[in-house]
């Protein structure tokens, strides 16, 4: 039997009156990366701050069975529920290598060990390791802050957006880093626009639109769908 990481269950987030997630059911089981797919305001980013513990909420939300609303983000990313936000988050004034050390506060017994996986994955990450982050270009630092999130030794690593205005070729070194990164063992809950990029990466699909789940299932049945095909593929 399948071991399940992220339980989401009925799940209804709130900004004050306005419903940003209604009745939500999602679920992420052990190695698989599981697409959220859906338009800008669709609830993909409420879905994946949620998980990570940052917002209130009524429903279901359990990590490795346990509910997330009884830790801290702190004490979810001990456990391994590692978030990496659109907005990146970087230390700016710092170099790509303080960066990645910062990321390994919590294991700090190994960190050199990560610290190596992560240039293996992304290797311009390696050639800028001297570089402030903030004189980076969007790319690297998407990089950077991916190779960020994997030195904290995730058990379940939430991107978010990780492809949001990247170039052509960047978008391949973070397409061949998400396949390694599952690869290692990592499982991972991708919230992305770019539909065409999760269906070529995930095992599962979730399509939210106006904070619903409206289709979900394999990459393979939700290009059969012609709702998706009209409205997400252009086919």
């Amino acid at each position: 039997m399948t071991d399940r990481v992220l339980d989401v269950a009925d799940l209804h987030v709130r900004y004050g009156e306005v419903a940003a997630l209604r009745g939500v059911d999602v679920r992420v089981d052990e190695g698989e990366i599981v697409g959220l797919i859906g338009p800008n305001g669709a609830g993909k980013t409420t879905l994946a701050n949620t998980a990570s513990g940052f917002l209130d909420y009524d429903g279901t939300v359990d990590y490795r069975g346990d509910p997330v609303r009884d830790r801290e983000p702190s004490d979810l990313v001990e456990a391994g529920l590692v978030h990496c936000s659109e907005d990146r988050d970087l230390f700016g004034h710092l170099s790509v290598a303080d960066n990645l050390e910062l990321g390994a506060y919590r294991h700090a017994d190994d960190w050199e060990e990560r610290r190596e996986f992560v240039y293996d994955l992304f290797p311009r990450l390696e050639e800028r390791s001297g570089q402030h982050a903030r004189t980076m270009s969007g790319g690297e630092q998407q990089m950077l802050a991916i190779g960020r999130a994997l030195m904290s030794d995730p058990d379940l690593l939430i991107l978010d957006e990780p492809t949001l205005g990247l170039a052509p070729v960047i978008l391949d070194d973070i397409s061949e880093g998400i396949e390694e990164i599952q690869e290692s063992g990592v499982t991972v809950l991708l919230a992305e626009q770019n539909v065409t990029f999760t269906m070529n990466h995930a095992d599962r699909v979730y399509l939210l639109e106006q904070g619903s789940v409206e289709r979900e299932g394999s990459p393979e049945d939700l290009r059969g769908d012609d709702y998706i095909r009209d409205a997400y593929l252009g086919q």
